[in-house]
């Protein structure tokens, strides 16, 4: 099928390369000369694993095209997806759905036989009734149908997401329009992924709800890691017996410094503004969103507490800045919050990350950027893992605690085992644990002053 994309954005440019990949014509386009004109020689805007790959092959192959113009790419194309951005609208936290709305407007101007219009982009319920609204009176004489088909896309793990869902959502008022996004997804019928067929507004709703589900189940499993600790409990226990049951699953019970990323924190936001509107409000939800808040900068204060000296003049190593590894993704991280909780309380912190210190340099530009976890650990009173990478689960703490000025090791993913830590001469601090967190002095005092030769060693 002909297939256009409106926006090279995350999801835009994800759904691109798969629907390419899958055999269709695509067409991406997208406003920003910039990014087009990198995309057409193969520079990713984003970091995906396996993206540039899949953008590449199909490039090549002539089945992925990018473009600035949007009017001959809808003209020829059978469906046309929306994929811009919704962030929170300023001053009331409502998605901003004004790129949307250009978009509509501009495929109405430039439709050309029966075509779907399909909204990739999170919107709030409702949106498909103004798109069309929009359409019918930009072409009033145009055939077209709109459709509901919200991703449900992992950032990390996109691509394997989009060949492999767990469920496709269509919301269409038509069967005409229905059938059509069934052939665009035949190519995963042999998967036997499920297409669950619904109305438009459903399928809105459906996207919101389960990411407010999820993130309730990790705003739940952090404030009973605390509850953990203050009993005598280890949380990870506890969620391994709890995820056992069917009915709640493992995923997304896993401690650590609360969510972030592009759509947790904006989506339970948008979600709690329709149900104000609707004066239906959702307090689970809003209760989720303001522990969720609090809870980072409440991991500055662990860390500072976990230093057992002055906070003012101490250094800090913070390892992982991306909400989440195996992307560049900074917004809303739990990073931001707490080294700018560190930053005011007199912390110096280095800081690395595999792919997000760019990004990071504009976010929190207090912070110095290091090269490696050992750069950024040079002279450091502690160590804080804050984003669980691939690089950060076997660190060598022999040379980390060598090139460190006091051996304090704060655990926010809990991805260490206690006595691993104590045996390298690190004071350990873990999320959810039944051991307090010990003051770094206490280790210290057992311990010899790090050596320049060993510092000169480990670099």
């Amino acid at each position: 099928m002909r297939i256009t994309i409106v926006g090279a954005g995350y999801v835009g440019l994800v759904s691109a390369a798969c629907f390419a990949d899958f055999g269709h014509d695509v067409t991406c386009v997208d406003k920003d000369v910039d990014r087009v004109a990198a995309l057409k020689h193969g520079r990713m805007p984003i970091y995906e694993p396996g993206l540039e790959k899949l953008v590449m092959r199909n490039a090549s192959s002539g089945r992925l095209r990018f473009e600035l113009e949007l009017a001959s790419a809808v003209a020829g194309a059978d469906v046309v997806f929306i994929a811009v951005g919704t962030p929170s609208r300023r001053g009331d936290g409502h998605a901003d759905l004004s790129h949307v709305h250009a978009a509509a407007r501009e495929i109405g101007s430039n439709l050309a036989g029966y075509t779907v219009i399909v909204t990739k982009s999170t919107v709030p319920v409702g949106t498909g009734d103004e798109v069309e609204a929009i359409l019918r009176d930009v072409a009033p004489d145009a055939e077209f149908d709109v459709v509901s088909n919200p991703e449900f896309l992992r950032e990390g793990a996109a691509i394997s997401d989009f060949k492999r869902p767990d469920r496709i959502v269509i919301g269409a008022e038509s069967a005409r329009a229905a059938a059509v996004m069934e052939e665009v997804y035949r190519p995963l019928f042999l998967n036997r992924s499920p297409v669950v067929r619904m109305g438009r507004r459903c399928a809105e709703l459906t996207k919101y709800a389960a990411n407010a589900f999820l993130a309730t189940k990790i705003t739940f499993i952090n404030e009973l890691a605390d509850l953990c600790e203050a009993v005598g409990a280890d949380v990870q226990n506890v969620a391994h017996g709890m995820g056992l049951d069917n009915r709640i699953g493992a995923k997304f019970l896993h401690a650590g410094p609360g969510y972030g990323g592009s759509c947790f924190p904006k989506d339970t936001l948008a979600l709690l503004k329709t149900a104000q509107d609707h004066e239906t409000p959702l307090r689970v939800v809003e209760a989720v969103a303001a522990v969720n808040d609090a809870r980072k900068r409440a991991m500055g204060r662990r860390i500072i507490r976990a230093l057992g000296r002055p906070a003012r003049g101490s250094r800090v190593a913070v390892l992982g800045l991306t909400f989440k590894p195996n992307t560049d993704d900074m917004r809303d991280s739990p990073s931001i919050a707490i080294i700018q909780a560190l930053e005011d309380a007199g912390v110096e912190v280095r800081a690395y990350d595999p792919e997000g210190m760019d990004a990071a340099r504009l976010l929190v530009p207090g912070a110095t950027m290091a090269a490696d976890p050992y750069e950024a650990a040079e002279g450091a009173d502690a160590v804080a893992i804050v984003t669980e990478w691939d690089v950060f689960r076997a660190l060598d703490l022999e040379r980390l605690g060598a090139v460190m000025r006091r051996r304090c090791l704060i655990d926010l993913r809990n991805i260490y085992r206690r006595d691993a830590a104590a045996a390298a001469g690190f004071a350990y601090s873990a999320i959810g644990t039944s051991a307090a967190p010990q003051a770094a002095d206490a280790a210290f005092e057992r311990m010899p002053e790090p050596r320049t030769a060993m510092v000169s060693a480990a670099r």
